[in-house]
């Protein structure tokens, strides 16, 4: 019995000096995590330790990356009891459901199990002197917490020990349009969120660089992917597109929750972050693939552009006639992956689309 209290004694204060070094190097906050796209997750590469750095709190690096533990109680998620998600803080791999949380009274968040489909490795881990669970990420191997059996038993006996600092919330009613959509069946079942209504619309305003930046920002945008639409070539490459003989124009394919944001609404963005008025151009960037168009996909969206045009072309907003034009959608081609949110890939880079007023 003696040696197991000195054991323990050790442990504790190995984990108080643990947790005193995080509180020394300060609280985690929140990381920047783009839009979230399962497809990519296979092709995942975990960032090296320095860009880790100056992505992640000190706080959230130690624990990720050096198995470290945060305070008990002291912590952002140990108390939260709204609902959503709870994802990996370096991948945005989704882990674990608010409806599955619950309070151990020990200070850190719990859960009785990972969400479904979440693929949690667990290690043996002695480091304390004791024979423990460990849980880390699977896509990201984030250190997280520890799994222990003194959980819910009617929930299957398990707690999930997660540090805060590991995690990223994702409220339920953002989860959609941060491309967690997937995953809100049992939100909807619980009669926590509506189920989202999604619709599809294809615009081309010049550079499609500029366009996704602003347009992927829009409350109710759940997806943008730039592209080429309009043309006659199949499956085309940047290269012949820019040569203007393919007939395409760089466009922007966009799914959006209409319960949350109209195609009317989506439109008048449109007309704000581009020129109208100036065929096959924006500013310095002339040719037919830079044409301003909108592919409607439906008479309802052919309706609402045609009258949304001509409300902007009344506005007095432009000095010349607008030239847009509204057509039927024919087959949108996805652009190399390297133009795929380029602006966010390459900060300060090219772009001519600014949000007018």
């Amino acid at each position: 019995m003696h040696s197991i209290r000195i054991t323990a004694i050790a442990a504790a204060v190995l984990l108080t000096a643990g947790i005193v070094a995080l509180v020394r190097h300060g609280r985690a906050q929140p990381a920047d995590i783009a839009t979230y796209e399962p497809e990519r997750m296979n092709g995942f590469k975990k960032p090296e330790p320095a860009e880790l750095k100056k992505k992640l709190s000190s706080e959230q690096f130690a624990v990720t990356q050096q198995c470290s533990t945060e305070p008990a109680f002291h912590n952002a998620y140990w108390d939260n009891h709204k609902p959503g998600i709870y994802v990996d803080v370096v991948s945005g791999e989704p882990l674990f459901s608010s409806l599955d949380k619950f309070d151990s009274g020990t200070g850190w968040p719990s859960f009785t199990q990972p969400l479904k489909g979440a693929d949690i490795v667990e290690k043996k881990d002695s480091a304390l002197g004791m024979v423990r669970t460990e849980a880390r990420s699977k896509v990201a191997d984030s250190h997280l917490g520890h799994v222990f059996d003194d959980g819910p038993s009617d929930k299957g006996g398990l707690r999930y020990c997660i540090n805060s600092a590991s995690l990223r919330f994702i409220p339920v009613e953002e989860m959609d349009q941060a491309g967690y959509g997937q995953l809100l069946e049992p939100f909807v079942k619980a009669g926590l969120v509506k189920a989202p209504t999604h619709e599809t619309a294809i615009l081309a305003g010049g550079c499609f660089w500029g366009m996704e930046e602003i347009i992927r920002k829009i409350p109710g945008v759940i997806k943008t992917t730039v592209g080429y639409s309009g043309g006659k070539t199949a499956d085309p490459t940047y290269e012949e597109v820019c040569t203007g003989g393919t007939g395409h124009a760089e466009a922007i394919q966009v799914e959006f929750d209409s319960a949350r944001l109209s195609y009317e609404t989506l439109l008048d963005y449109f007309f704000r972050m581009h020129d109208p008025t100036t065929l096959n151009r924006q500013h310095n960037d002339v040719g037919t693939q830079y044409r301003s168009a909108i592919f409607y996909t439906s008479e309802a969206q052919k309706q609402t552009a045609e009258s949304v045009k001509a409300r902007w072309d009344k506005s007095g907003k432009f000095k010349r006639p607008i030239t847009t034009e509204i057509t039927p959608a024919s087959k949108f081609y996805s652009a190399e992956e390297y133009h795929q949110k380029y602006l966010v890939k390459n900060p300060g880079g090219y772009t001519c689309h600014v949000l007018r007023d």
